[in-house]
């Protein structure tokens, strides 16, 4: 009984820190690399959650093959969900800028794409390489790459 309740305290001290300090986040900072659909449903999924549910700030970086979420010109790829709903990460995107996510494209994306900034989404921009390293170094933020 005393292993226990020692185990139980002893776990109720490594998890408080971080609940209470996801709490605390100012927001969350999101790099996604991945092209694969689910994994970007994914990193959009969270995304949503970090500004709906606990209304806090999103930065998001598309990064190779995810930079073409960022092309106007390319179709995005429907995801099943639980509830039989399929929207594409495209979607969630969208809907994420409007919600006032910071959205950025990696700045080799473009020029390896043979692509320019005109092809981009509305409210999406080229990441400057300064900033995007200072907000992963802002402790306020958590980082979550994808």
């Amino acid at each position: 009984m005393k292993k226990i309740l020692a185990t139980t305290a002893l776990i109720a001290t490594l998890i408080t820190p971080s609940i209470l300090s996801a709490d605390q986040a100012k927001g969350l900072n999101v790099l996604i690399n991945s092209g694969e659909p689910q994994t970007q449903a994914m990193a959009m999924v969270l995304s949503l959650m970090t500004i709906k549910k606990h209304k806090k700030e999103v930065n998001i970086v598309l990064c190779g093959a995810a930079g073409d979420l960022a092309d106007k010109n390319i179709k995005g790829v429907p995801v099943k969900r639980p509830n039989g709903k399929a929207p594409s990460a495209k979607q969630h995107l969208k809907l994420l800028i409007k919600k006032g996510a910071k959205v950025e494209v990696c700045p080799l994306y473009l020029p390896n794409a043979n692509k320019d900034k005109s092809v981009l989404l509305d409210g999406i921009t080229v990441a400057k390489p300064p900033m995007v390293a200072g907000n992963l170094l802002n402790e306020d933020f958590a980082n979550i790459t994808f």
